[in-house]
């Protein structure tokens, strides 16, 4: 049974930070989807990553719509209310950022390809120096990230992970997995031939999880043996 440890001041900052900053994010993507469906309705699909989306919205402002005056204003409203929660966002993100700078735990888990300084942070926060866990994979498990099994007839089936535990850290590590599995798949190392392999005989999403599984057993061992990330090289 994994131990309670009292958590320090800085991973209390931190987790209030977090707190702050993923309620904001989800404010900001209810709005976000709120202006899309409005201009879905004139046929205005809105691109979908962030930039674009800001100089589209600059232009459709400036007169490109044919629309009422008060239709007019109640979007400019949404912009601006968008703009302010994204100034906002920014703002908590510069904060991550300085706070990394300070905590040597934070600092060597952003060696790690996968987990910036969102999931570094948040990492931090939750487990601190991950003393708590005695091997990898019990923080692997203690985040959900583990297959669930199934026993019958004598015969044991892997099931979908068992998504308990911590579900924000758990989908941060997620997303971290998906935006760094092509830097993994293409680099010469055990890891990255580990990638390949699943990825010849499994579905990306299956192996999405798979290597935020493996990001987890990571991070615990540069929490743990208080050294920064160094990829092992392939044998091949």
């Amino acid at each position: 049974m994994r131990l309670v440890t009292p958590k320090s001041e800085a991973q209390l900052d931190l987790q209030i930070l977090h707190r702050a900053r993923a309620r904001l994010v989800a404010e900001r993507t209810r709005l976000t989807n709120q202006l899309r469906a409005v201009l879905l309705e004139r046929g205005i699909i809105l691109p979908q990553r962030r930039a674009p989306l800001i100089r589209r919205l600059g232009e459709l402002m400036s007169g490109e719509l044919a629309i009422s005056a008060r239709m007019l204003r109640l979007l400019n409203d949404l912009r601006e209310e968008w703009a302010d929660l994204d100034r906002r966002i920014s703002a908590y993100d510069e904060e991550l950022i300085a706070m990394t700078r300070e905590d040597d735990l934070a600092r060597r888990l952003v060696t790690v390809p996968g987990i910036g300084v969102i999931n570094a942070t948040a990492l931090v926060a939750a487990v601190g120096d991950a003393s708590a866990f005695a091997k990898a994979r019990d923080l692997a498990a203690w985040l959900g990230l583990t297959p669930r099994q199934h026993s019958t007839g004598g015969k044991t089936k892997m099931l979908g992970i068992s998504k308990r535990g911590n579900r924000y850290l758990r989908t941060q590590l997620i997303h971290g997995a998906r935006a760094a599995m092509r830097h993994f798949a293409e680099r010469p190392t055990a890891l990255g031939a580990w990638i390949r392999n699943l990825l010849a005989r499994a579905h990306p999403n299956v192996v999405v999880v798979a290597l935020a599984a493996k990001l987890a057993r990571i991070a615990w061992a540069v929490l743990r043996r208080g050294d920064a990330y160094r990829p092992q090289a392939s044998l091949t």
